[in-house]
């Protein structure tokens, strides 16, 4: 995976932690007031630091339960959410960067690592950073950019993380509204009413997402990248694609360097 807005150039932030990494005291006091909101994992997934900036706006708790209690390997939310393939790259100890990741904020509160909920809901774009100490991760930096956070509705709040955890599946109006714990007729009309879009509109703008960030995947060609979201690239996603972003996925990948 790659993102240009995430990291543009990757490897040179990677070699410039190389210097702190025999100092984590020091690591730590420079994250610590970073404004980007910050976790550290140990090698195992345990989360051992969040940031000032974490605190504030991700969890919005400065109390937060999270360190030394949660486990990002543990996590069966997040594995469905990012993948195997990003877990695997995590673990190998690659800088990886993912886009429009939907925040599990339901299940962050069910748990017990905070005490009360910030928001209904919230997506983020999400960077790995590895840190080694020769041939062995000392730890694993997570950043976080918030792209969008909604305070509205709780109902729609859940239909929206449902329809992000589910967009492989084919669209089910009666099956989202449900998880809103509303009639159909209700579901449609408030979700265009507070999100400016139809639910369907909703899915297929977030499986857009999902196409591009598989497009920048250099191992995949423009049909296995389709492919790997459930449709066709010669289907109403392509035209979906070049009417969006006045581009062909072929273009779009040209223009962010993968051949």
């Amino acid at each position: 995976m790659n993102n240009d807005n995430l990291s543009p150039d990757m490897d040179k932030f990677t070699e410039q932690f190389k210097a702190l990494a025999g100092n984590m005291e020091l690591v730590i006091q420079l994250l610590d007031f970073f404004p980007t909101p910050i976790q550290i994992f140990s090698p195992d997934g345990t989360c051992i630091f969040i940031n000032r900036a974490f605190k504030e706006t991700i969890i919005g708790d400065k109390d937060g339960n999270l360190v030394g209690k949660y486990n990002f390997n543990k996590d069966p939310i997040c594995l469905k959410i990012l993948g195997q393939d990003v877990y695997d790259k995590v673990s190998r100890g690659e800088a990886v960067s993912f886009p429009g990741f939907p925040a599990p904020i339901s299940d962050t509160l069910e748990k017990g690592y905070i005490s009360q909920k910030p928001y209904e809901s919230a997506t983020m774009d999400l960077f790995f950073l590895p840190l080694w100490d020769g041939d062995t991760i000392c730890c694993t930096i997570m950043f976080y950019t918030v792209t969008n956070m909604y305070h509205g509705r709780a109902d729609i709040a859940k239909a929206q993380e449902y329809i992000k955890q589910h967009w492989l599946d084919d669209f089910d109006a009666e099956q989202t509204a449900r998880a809103a714990h509303l009639s159909k007729r209700q579901f449609q009309r408030i979700f265009k009413e507070v999100a400016g879009v139809t639910p369907n509109g909703f899915y297929q703008n977030y499986k857009l997402i999902k196409i591009k960030e598989k497009l920048l995947d250099g191992n995949l060609s423009v049909e296995q990248a389709f492919e790997a979201c459930g449709v066709d690239s010669r289907g109403m996603y392509f035209r979906l694609f070049k009417e969006k972003n006045e581009m062909t996925p072929a273009e779009y990948r040209k223009k962010n360097g993968i051949k």
